[in-house]
């Protein structure tokens, strides 16, 4: 009888050991932070220096250590429509910041509408919308499921500020610099709201007027990185552009707040979403690299604005009603110069080279024709119509082009049209990317991947690869119920779309792959 008891027992323990804990309470405000071109080892190479933001997120958070994207490419617009959708592209239909449309023939940007207008810049310009994005975010479930919820979405970038709310925002802003004006489109909104427009007659930018950017923590003596107006003078070089600056981060925290308070943000009966992009970094990035001071001191300043921002929320809203999810966008490679002067290989492909190698060879076999009708980076778009007149199989012609884009230096991986469509790929992560980032109405005919830290442009860095130094993005998620620390188990950034739907209670968005991350409050 004894044995009998014990085994009950036993039985009893492990039923409740084994009990999966509810999710975290449903919170008032989901504040969702995407820094554009932000690296995972940021976090750790720059951690002595952070003292707001970050350090919070660092102690407090659940810090997810091995967290990738899994697409090809890795850009502005495809990583910031899976933040709050968890689609890949090859079912968002988001394949890239701008893509050859077959239909107009023309080259459009994911966030273009002819449409709409543009509200609050130059009259008659054309505007943004969501339009594009074939599938539902977050704040779509949210709002379809009934509940009073206000979605506000914010960047420097149009397709930054719009993609990760989605259809059924509230409002998208972005700012444009040559009216020196956040703002939106007809999609959204006929006028702007009295909050923006004092907002606009406050001059964002009156900030960086002949203003200097220092070092945050600069020593006596120190040069200034560059400087605005008159500040760009006796030696110091020139701003790029006020959003290639820390300034052009403040405006974007700022202009949070300004919502948060106005929009009561947190107030409404269900869970409001505070989508902001930080897009200063990328500007700053793509210039210097990813080991240089400007980036160490964007990285720096961005923690401080961090800071700023979560003291606002919880001024307006408390902490202890907010569930905030930090991302990145992408990440980037090292200016291939630096990784010379460190006996790292990298270097410099030519994507004129590339395209005209393409193009020659199908010149050579099938004679003369404009064969090559629009381009996506180093990615073409063949003329099907040529293709059709000539009676040629285009599968063929792809393979023409395909193994002379093999034929070049530095080229990792070619993949044709024909080889997606059939599954004729090698059953590796790199063809998985590149599965996920291919839509077929939208994507290219010939994707050609450069090998490792090797880039297509002519000066500075980018990024757009399915290597590491691309895909590793933090994901970070901080609020009651969620249990902070380190978490080394591979995830996707897909994951975080579905995790939030579960917390809020709604349904998950309509292309979402991703799981739920339940580990972080098991």
């Amino acid at each position: 009888m004894k044995r009998v008891l014990a085994v009950l027992l036993f039985l009893g323990y492990s039923c409740v050991a084994f009990t999966p804990a509810p999710p975290p309470k449903k919170p008032k405000l989901i504040l969702a932070v995407v820094v554009d071109q932000f690296r995972y080892d940021y976090l750790s190479r720059f951690q002595s220096s952070y003292t707001s933001g970050f350090r919070k997120m660092l102690t407090e958070g659940a810090v997810f250590e091995d967290a990738h994207h899994v697409h090809f490419p890795t850009v502005t617009a495809i990583g910031h429509s899976t933040f709050l959708s968890g689609a890949t592209p090859s079912i968002s239909g988001i394949v890239g910041n701008e893509w050859f449309d077959r239909e107009t023939g023309r080259t459009v940007t994911s966030v273009s509408d002819p449409d709409t207008k543009l509200v609050g810049g130059a009259p008659g310009a054309t505007g943004s919308s969501p339009r594009r994005l074939l599938v539902s975010t977050l704040g779509d479930e949210i709002k379809m499921s009934g509940q009073q919820s206000e979605v506000i979405g914010i960047s420097i970038k149009d397709r930054a500020a719009i993609l990760p709310v989605g259809h059924m925002a509230d409002g998208a802003y972005w700012f444009d610099d040559k009216s020196d004006h956040w703002v939106t489109s007809t999609y959204y909104k006929e006028t702007l709201p009295a909050w923006v427009e004092e907002v606009n007659r406050d001059k964002p930018s009156a900030r960086a007027v002949n203003a200097a950017w220092y070092p945050i923590d600069r020593q006596p003596g120190a040069k200034p990185f560059c400087g605005m107006g008159t500040a760009a003078a006796n030696g110091v070089p020139k701003c790029r552009s006020l959003e290639a600056t820390p300034w052009g981060n403040e405006m974007i925290e700022d202009f949070a707040e300004h919502a948060l308070k106005a929009e009561r943000l947190g107030h409404h009966s269900g869970t409001d979403i505070l989508a902001v992009s930080f897009s200063s970094n990328d500007y700053v990035g793509h210039a210097m690299g990813p080991d240089s001071p400007e980036v160490r001191d964007m990285a720096i300043r961005t923690d401080r604005e961090l800071g700023k921002l979560f003291e606002a929320v919880n001024r307006e809203v408390g902490m202890d009603n907010v569930l905030f999810v930090m991302t990145a966008d992408h990440g980037v490679a090292p200016v291939p110069e630096v990784n010379e002067g460190r006996h790292m290989i990298g270097g410099r492909n030519s994507e004129p080279a590339l395209l005209k190698a393409m193009n020659d060879a199908m010149v050579a076999k099938y004679g003369e024709g404009r064969w090559i009708v629009g381009t996506a980076g180093p990615i073409p778009y063949l003329n099907t119509e040529l293709i059709a007149s000539k009676g040629l199989n285009e599968a063929d012609v792809e393979r023409t082009a395909a193994e002379a884009a093999r034929r070049m230096p530095h080229v990792f991986r070619v993949y044709t049209r024909e080889d997606l469509l059939n599954g004729r790929v090698l059953d590796d992560y790199i063809s998985t990317a590149v599965r996920n980032g291919f839509y077929r109405k939208r994507s290219g005919d010939i994707i050609v991947i450069p090998d490792a830290f090797y880039i297509y442009e002519a000066t500075g860095t980018s990024h757009g690869t399915p290597f590491s130094y691309d895909t590793h993005v933090p994901v970070i998620f901080m609020g009651p119920g969620v249990h902070a620390g380190k978490y080394y188990g591979k995830i996707t950034v897909n994951d975080i779309a579905p995790t939030l739907a579960a917390i809020v209670g709604v349904e998950e968005p309509s292309g979402s792959v991703g799981r739920v991350l339940q580990e972080m409050w098991q």
